[in-house]
């Protein structure tokens, strides 16, 4: 199998998995050096090559330092790695960045100098609806006009109306969440309580609830008596979104993406993230 051909076989696992990357690419070489200008490599999360080359120990290291960091902040980064001659010369450190480039040393005898874009590739974020009420509906109309994956856990005969969703599950599976996934329980009367435990299950840094506060009430006090977890309970975004006097079902399905945008964009810490999934699970 030829280094793209394999490298086209990672990427697509990772995509179907829904997991970031990073995609290393050697854009320029000067002097003598393992690779050459066009050489790419697939770069895990753990900071392991998925796949392709990027040459040997002379600039792996700080290759895959870039690329973690890049999948933690999400922004690309420019490396150069060169001997420690030409860093002096130009009068740089190793480990600083000047100029939007990342310096790093060569110690290998080559003495070349390799230049690494280190671009992340992050999944999309990903909505998970609960249900197959009004309001369900349409938060899988209006997520993707804000660049979410949608995936449907509802009972498989609701699924024709979720044509368009990238994943269709038959009832609430409460499978562990993704970094970066949200979920809303909008079943409206139809699984509430067996939806909200799934939910709660999968440790999503956001989950929300659509009812009213005295049904809210009422489902957190019934839940609690039944042993589970009060943190999970607390964090719970409850009624879901923002109060916008939202009335029709398309008006509380942009409340609720409206605080998932908030949630999302600024730098809180996850609710509960400390806690195990089975946490949640009543005893």
């Amino acid at each position: 199998m030829t280094v793209l051909a394999d490298m086209a076989d990672v990427i697509a696992a990772m995509k179907r998995r829904h997991e970031p990357y990073a995609l290393a690419t050697v854009v320029r070489t000067v002097s003598a050096t393992a690779v050459k200008a066009g050489a790419k490599a697939v770069i895990l999360a753990d900071g392991t090559v998925g796949a392709g080359w990027i040459g040997g120990g002379c600039a792996r290291g700080a290759v895959l330092r870039a690329a973690k960091d890049a999948l933690a902040d999400g922004q690309p980064r420019l490396v150069s790695v060169q001997p420690e001659e030409q860093l002096r010369e130009s009068q740089v450190e190793a480990g600083e960045t000047r100029n939007g480039v990342q310096f790093a040393r060569n110690f290998c005898a080559s003495k070349g100098t390799m230049d690494v874009f280190v671009e992340p590739v992050l999944p999309l974020p990903r909505l998970r609806i609960c249900g197959a009420s009004p309001v369900a509906m349409a938060l899988a109309t209006l997520a993707p006009l804000m660049g979410f994956e949608v995936a449907i856990e509802a009972p498989a005969t609701d699924h024709a109306a979720f044509a368009a969703a990238e994943a269709l599950a038959d009832g609430y599976t409460g499978a562990r969440a993704t970094t970066d996934e949200f979920i809303v329980v909008a079943t409206q009367g139809r699984g509430d309580s067996e939806a909200l435990k799934a939910a709660f299950a999968t440790g999503a840094r956001y989950t929300a609830f659509v009812g009213s506060a005295r049904k809210v009430a009422v489902l957190k006090a019934a839940l609690q008596a039944e042993g589970c977890a009060a943190p999970w309970l607390d964090a719970l975004h409850a009624p879901a979104g923002l109060d916008l006097g939202a009335v029709t079902a398309e008006e509380i399905a942009l409340s609720i993406l409206a605080e998932i945008v908030r949630e999302r964009r600024r730098p809180t810490q996850r609710a509960a993230s400390h806690l195990a999934p089975t946490d949640a699970r009543p005893k």
